[in-house]
């Protein structure tokens, strides 16, 4: 299918493509969404069947502001004020469905409850601004695989579906995910907002469910046991490569590396490239039947979602 230059144009022409049901790749500042009608459920069905998604599995509602939010979630004190520090950007908020909620229930999977996202990216937020309504745009690969931050990603595992195409994502990583659902939030999954700068905006801890709380890991996306997975296997916390490996390395090192996340060891930089060196180098492994590894990256700030990831890559 076609790519798509970021134009005024074609930013028209792809809204009524969402508005008539289809489905359209859509950059985001944290990885490409794949979008659709989120009042259209034969729409949101697509998505699933493209990705091949369990349908347990919410979908984020990506709206223009916070008008558009209010409009199909009920926002608690705690919501107002993370929207307020956060939005837009790489934050997600599950809050309470609003009893007129124009999304198709199909989106939060048959609960009261509905994911949402102002995103930061200009050309997704021309984009919901034409099309004026919202759009869940969950991450355009098929269900399990690594997610895409180029429109080339795009395009290699979704070939059927096109793509407006706004550069590389400046984030990387999946948007944090919280849940505002009574006077406990919850994170429910790490992203691209680090839980110390959330904690910090509510001046309390976040509440972290237990991975196998079934109820509690609906709520989110992206919580599945293995998600985001490289084709040809993952080790973690590798000092060296084995033989049949290619190296993903972190920091400054002699060892030689197919590639590393940040030669600085800075967190941020490794998010920015971690699924855009996890494509690289799995294409490569493939090509050479070798496996992946990757150096041990520290569990703080950013680190926290980066080895979220790689955890679910390797499981």
């Amino acid at each position: 299918m076609a790519t798509y230059p970021a134009t005024a144009q074609a930013i028209a022409d792809c809204a009524d493509k969402l508005k008539q049901g289809a489905l359209l790749a859509l950059p985001t500042e944290t990885v490409y969404g794949l979008a659709g009608d989120a009042t259209n459920g034969d729409a949101i069905a697509a998505i699933y069947a493209t990705k091949a998604r369990p349908q347990f599995n919410p979908l984020i509602c990506h709206v223009a502001d916070m008008k558009a939010a209010r409009a199909i979630g009920r926002f608690n004190e705690q919501a107002e004020k993370l929207a307020a520090a956060f939005w837009p950007g790489p934050l997600t908020l599950v809050v309470p469905r609003q009893a007129d909620c124009p999304v198709d229930p199909l989106a939060s999977a048959g609960l009261d409850t509905i994911a949402l996202r102002i995103p930061a990216h200009e050309t997704a937020q021309k984009l919901l601004r034409v099309v004026a309504r919202p759009l869940v745009a969950p991450s355009a690969n098929p269900s399990g695989r690594l997610s895409p931050s180029s429109a080339a990603h795009v395009a290699a595992m979704l070939p059927d579906i096109d793509v407006l195409d706004g550069g590389a994502c400046t984030i990387g990583l999946e948007s944090s995910i919280i849940g505002c659902l009574d006077d406990t939030p919850l994170w429910l999954r790490a992203g691209g907002l680090a839980r110390a700068d959330i904690e910090a905006c509510l001046g309390t801890k976040l509440a972290e469910p237990p991975e196998e709380t079934t109820a509690q890991a609906r709520l989110a996306p992206g919580r599945l046991a293995r998600h985001y997975a490289p084709q040809s296997g993952l080790r973690l916390n590798a000092e060296t490569a084995r033989e049949n490996e290619l190296l993903i390395g972190f920091g400054a090192t002699a060892e030689p590396c197919f590639a590393n996340l940040s030669a600085t060891g800075d967190l941020a930089e490794a998010a920015a490239n971690l699924f855009s060196v996890l494509h690289a180098a799995d294409d490569a492994a493939q090509e050479s039947g070798k496996g992946l590894a990757i150096m041990a990256i520290p569990m703080e700030a950013l680190g926290e979602a980066i080895n979220d990831r790689l955890a679910r890559a390797a499981a």
